[in-house]
């Protein structure tokens, strides 16, 4: 069953048409990809999925419900969320105190129920689930290192847990492996797949390094000129006519 789907979507910047079209749908509880060359238009259709800005025409839905125009918060409380390229750690807190602040539903964030002693509970509820979470991510070593002294490949994952942290759906990730060195890649990439597996939170992930990602989808997309043009599993895709074309060109 899909638990996302994109109909038609379009979106223009100053005339540049930069999705043209689009329609996809992603299976619940899978790991997908989304190929294709510079310019195609993969991050501006995750920006626009992920309510960053809502697309000119077309209608984009989560769990059956339109989350088009809902913008990033509407996204997230919806149980979408997305990574950044770039992770943004708070530098000055520890990787478990990072954890802990990305997590829904603390009562002590309230105005108004801070003052009672409910978010006692929810502080100890949230301490349990960030220490399973950094176990799934393979941080729990680094749970007192400030966000500022982890490693880029290790930032990566604390963006990564985060994200579960907020008790995602469905997470969109934006090359979560650039810049990372090849051993560390692949485990990110175990990671992901362990946690779609056994949690089904579902990925859909833009990633450059074909070597390394394709090893782990189910599925993939490719994009060009604003448009999917090939959907399948990794092998049908890359070896795709018009995927191979607009990779190579003619």
């Amino acid at each position: 069953m899909a638990i996302l789907t994109v109909s038609g979507v379009k979106k223009s910047f100053g005339g540049n048409t930069v999705l043209d079209g689009v329609d996809m749908e992603i299976e619940g509880g899978t790991l997908c990809q989304l190929i294709g060359s510079n310019g195609s238009g993969k991050t501006t259709l995750i920006n626009a999925i992920s309510g960053m800005f809502p697309p000119d025409a077309g209608t984009i839905t989560f769990e059956n419900k339109d989350i088009t125009r809902m913008g990033l918060y509407g996204t997230y409380n919806a149980g979408l969320v997305r990574t950044w390229q770039i992770p943004q750690p708070f530098e000055n807190l520890t990787a478990l105190e990072n954890f802990m602040v990305a997590a829904a539903g603390n009562s002590g964030e309230s105005f108004l129920l801070a003052p009672g002693r409910g978010w006692r509970d929810d502080e100890k509820r949230i301490l349990d689930v960030a220490l399973r979470t950094m176990e799934d991510v393979n941080l729990h070593e680094r749970a007192d290192t400030l966000g500022k002294n982890l490693s880029g490949g290790q930032k990566k994952l604390l963006e990564l847990g985060r994200a579960m942290m907020s008790g995602a759906k469905m997470i969109l990730m934006d090359e979560p492996i650039a810049g990372v060195n090849p051993t560390l890649a692949h485990e990110i990439f175990e990671r992901i797949a362990d946690i779609c597996k056994i949690q089904k939170i579902t990925f859909f992930i833009v990633e450059h390094r074909l070597d390394i990602s394709l090893q782990y989808v189910s599925r993939v997309f490719a994009m060009d000129g604003g448009r999917i043009i090939a959907q399948g599993s990794p092998d049908e895709v890359t070896g795709h006519p018009l995927v191979v074309e607009s990779y190579l060109g003619k």
